[in-house]
């Protein structure tokens, strides 16, 4: 996106990295528009709901709008139903989390662990594909968005996760109490945990220490304020990374 339209991080994080939609961003509304019709309604209804047995469409457009609203959150599947309208069982809101994942647009990353079990059983932490969806629904322009921490804060973790999952990097998430690493690949010899600082220099990272106290073999990288710039992760391979940690002594 830098390359063929001129843009900086700044803009990426927010409109996503979607072509056909960049010549609409000095209007932020026709992008909207653009978006939610053209990209989200086209996907859900065509190449989604006319490909597969989906008995609840309007549960599945609803799943995915809330998807996007808490994209980058932890939120288990009974709070889901608690949330959405005509929402059946915990097995329908899986199911659609996948279709959506194999759509391209939102999945649902596991809880690390070293029991497969433990991971099909925890909760999900939502993700979406690509920013310009998270953006697109929550509706807020890009420099309220920018001034507010929380939803920078957020899309910026969403566009790390997001370009690690697009990858076909096996994703995940870890969470102790409340003690967090934002994901975990387990690509290679050890898991490499991965923290997200869109803001100011923290003293301390509770989640990563706890994460590889647990998991003795593990590496921590910090991306954003502390670590490697986020400019620089998103315009690198994932795999440089997982590399270049593969390579570090134990």
């Amino acid at each position: 996106m830098h390359a063929a339209f001129g843009w900086g991080l700044k803009r990426f994080i927010y409109f996503g990295g979607y072509p056909g939609a960049a010549e609409l961003v000095e209007d932020e509304g026709r992008w909207r528009e653009y978006i939610l019709d053209s990209l989200i309604e086209t996907t859900l209804s065509r190449d989604l709901l006319l490909l597969n047995p989906v008995t609840k469409p309007a549960l599945l457009r609803q799943l995915f709008r809330l998807g996007c609203e808490y994209s980058a959150q932890v939120l288990s599947y009974n709070k889901m139903l608690g949330q959405l309208q005509d929402a059946g069982n915990t097995t329908t809101l899986a199911h659609y989390v996948e279709l959506l994942s194999a759509a391209g647009m939102l999945s649902g990353l596991q809880k690390y662990s070293g029991s497969k079990v433990r991971r099909r059983a925890s909760s999900p932490k939502l993700l979406v594909h690509n920013t310009a969806l998270m953006s697109a629904v929550l509706g807020v322009p890009l420099n309220d968005a920018y001034t507010d921490p929380n939803i920078w804060g957020r899309l910026v973790e969403t566009a790390v996760g997001a370009h690690l999952l697009n990858s076909g990097t096996e994703l995940f998430y870890w969470r102790e109490g409340n003690r967090e690493v934002d994901y975990v690949v387990a690509t290679g010899r050890r898991p490499l945990a991965i923290e997200v600082t869109s803001g100011r220099r923290k003293d301390s990272l509770p989640g990563l220490d706890a994460f590889t106290r647990t998991y003795r073999n593990a590496r921590p990288l910090l991306v954003g304020a502390q670590g490697i710039p986020v400019e620089e992760f998103l315009t690198s391979p994932p795999d440089r990374w997982v590399r270049s940690q593969e390579r570090q002594p134990a």
